[in-house]
This record gives C-alpha cells, structure tokens and sequence, in this order.
C-alpha cells in the first residue's frame, strides 16, 4: 500500500489564551502546549486535543498573569508523528523559535498532552526552553531495532511528567522507565503517578492542573515549589519517579 503523502501545511500558533499580563508587565515567560496525536496521520490535529490543551493553557495563564505568562496552543501541521519524521517535535523547535521572534529572550515551558507529551521530551533542548511538562505521555515500546528514545537533550531542563496508574492508552510504566533514565542525564528529573486514574486523569484534574501551575510557576520565574514537588526533585530513584500525586493538592491554588 502507498503512504499517503503529507500535506504542504506550515505550524502555527494559537492565539494568546487567557488575559494579557497585568497591568505594567511585560511577558516574562511562555508555555507552549502540545496537544495529542497519532502514530500515523496526515490530518491536522483534532479540534479534541487542542480543546484539551486550552484548558490547561487557560488554568496557567490565569495562575501566572502576574508574572506576564503567556501560554499558546501550537497547531502542528499534521496530527501524526510518523516514524522517524517526528513533525510534532519539529513543529515544537519552531514554535519555540517563533516565541524568540516575538518576545525575545524569555524563558519557554513546553508542556505537551500524550503525543504532545513526547514532542516537548524530544524539542526540551531548544535554548530558550527550561522546562518540560509531559502529562501522559506516548512513549514507544522498546525495540531493539531502534534507538532509545534521546535525553541528553534535556540536560540543564527541569522536567516534571504525571501519569496515571490505570492509563490503558499510553503505557505509565514506559513513562517511569524513560524517567529513569533521564534522571541519570539530568537530575531535576520528576515524576508524579496519580492513582487510579486513567489517561486523561480526568478524576484528579483539579490536582493534576494544581501541579502544572506549581511546576510551571516555579520553573519560569522561580516561585518555591511545593513541599512535594521539591521532594520529587531532590529524591533519588525510584522515590522521586514514584510520587504519588495526593488528594486535594495545591488547594491554596485553586482559587
């Protein structure tokens, strides 16, 4: 069977979500969020998965308008990944170089959903990027034909991923494995495991998207992580890959 050709489509981003900075401030760091995808598609990303990622985007603007944050959705130009292409994580580098172009030199949060999750593992070493969130993330079975998937890039990067214990879409086990290993490249590695909890940890959300403000908050304009969180940094393996993301976290966040 012929492959079906990928379309001639340029990457772009969304709008800004959420309110401009406050009054007075400049924009003082970035998100881009990385919606979820497919293994092989030609089609753009479904209106579902960017829905998704705006609403995290929204949840993070709101809790960092005081410090400028300004999140975009990046529209890749295909939903798929499509073997060694990669264009979800080519399409993060560019985002990430269209971020330098419009606002200059401010640090960039590549926080991705599934798929999105492994584009802002693969695109982490892009200069202006200091950090990575990765929300259940795909991440492929070993295979010995293939490369492992790369993390020197992430040296220097914090990088933070959750994933919920009962996900029967993209595999948490894969997701503690890669932490592993990026924990010896990198050290400000974390990991949170939400208990019971499927793919879109839609019974935890509250607590899932608390998380995704304390690290992005801290990660961005150094605000004091929470107890927990700066517990998952500076434990060893496999304390710090396992951490349990408790009931009712970062309520004094939510408000």
């Amino acid at each position: 069977m012929t492959q079906q050709a990928i379309p001639r489509r340029e990457a772009r981003l969304g709008r800004a979500i959420g309110q401009e900075p406050a009054p007075g401030r400049a924009v003082g760091g970035v998100v881009l969020l990385l919606p979820a995808g497919e293994v092989t598609s030609a089609r753009r990303a479904h209106p579902l998965a960017l829905a998704n990622v705006r609403a995290l985007g929204r949840r993070l603007a709101r809790a960092g308008r005081e410090e400028g944050l300004v999140a975009h959705a990046v529209h890749y130009r295909c939903r798929g990944w499509n073997g060694a292409d990669a264009q979800p994580a080519a399409d993060a580098l560019w985002a990430a170089d269209e971020v330098v172009r419009r606002y200059g030199d401010v640090p960039v949060c590549l926080a991705g959903i599934d798929m999105g999750g492994r584009a802002a593992l693969h695109a982490g070493g892009h200069s202006a990027v200091n950090s990575v969130l990765a929300l259940a993330p795909w991440l492929p079975e070993k295979d010995v034909a293939l490369a492992p998937e790369p993390v020197k890039q992430l040296a220097g990067r914090r990088v933070l991923i959750a994933h919920g214990t009962n996900d029967e879409r993209t595999d948490p086990e894969l997701s503690f494995r890669f932490a592993e290993r990026l924990k010896k490249a990198n050290r400000d590695t974390a990991r949170f495991e939400v208990h019971s909890d499927g793919h879109a940890m839609l019974q935890h959300r509250a607590e899932v998207f608390a998380l995704a403000v304390d690290f992005v908050r801290g990660a961005l304009f150094g605000t004091p992580f929470a107890r927990p969180v700066a517990d998952a940094f500076a434990a060893p393996p496999p304390l710090g890959l396992r951490m349990p993301l408790a009931s009712g976290f970062g309520r004094a966040l939510m408000r």
